[in-house]
């Protein structure tokens, strides 16, 4: 989908707050309201707006502390892979898998309420499905964080 300078604002300012009221956006595009909803609404039907969210602050709801878990596994199927993507899927803690290339086969990012919550998801993981190697790293601060994508000209 091809977009002009009128859609990358949109979806600027909507990866900024989602809830910003049409006549708002509309005001900041410098459209009048049915333009601008028509707009919104084809980019939604296209896909490229997926959703609408809200972001929620981790340490107010007690799992302040992020973990990436590199993992290892000595399985290759499709079936392991579709067992771990199931796995994974329980494990509210787990926010974000990757399938990685190099040395590690996933990179996930954990998010829980300190070392003891983070070991008892270790457990689930290793006692659920056959790894061959599990390295953790704790973040120690976040320097940076963002869910806005770069909207570039196409």
């Amino acid at each position: 989908m091809r977009f002009d300078a009128t859609d990358r604002r949109i979806l600027e300012l909507l990866q900024m707050d989602a809830s910003m009221p049409l006549a708002e956006l509309a005001q900041h595009v410098h459209l009048t309201q049915t333009p601008c909803w028509k707009r919104v609404q084809r980019l939604k039907r296209s896909g490229v707006i997926r959703r609408q969210v809200t972001l929620c602050d981790p340490t107010a709801l007690g799992v302040g502390t992020t973990v990436f878990v590199s993992l290892r596994t000595a399985q290759h199927s499709a079936e392991w892979s579709e067992r771990f993507s199931a796995l994974v899927a329980t494990v509210p803690e787990v926010v974000e898998v990757y399938r990685m290339t190099g040395d590690r086969d996933y990179l996930l990012r954990l998010a829980v309420g300190g070392i003891d919550d983070y070991d008892r998801v270790y457990h689930t993981l290793i006692q659920s499905i056959q790894l061959h190697d599990v390295t953790s790293n704790f973040a120690m601060e976040q320097v940076k964080y963002s869910t806005a994508l770069p909207v570039r000209e196409n």
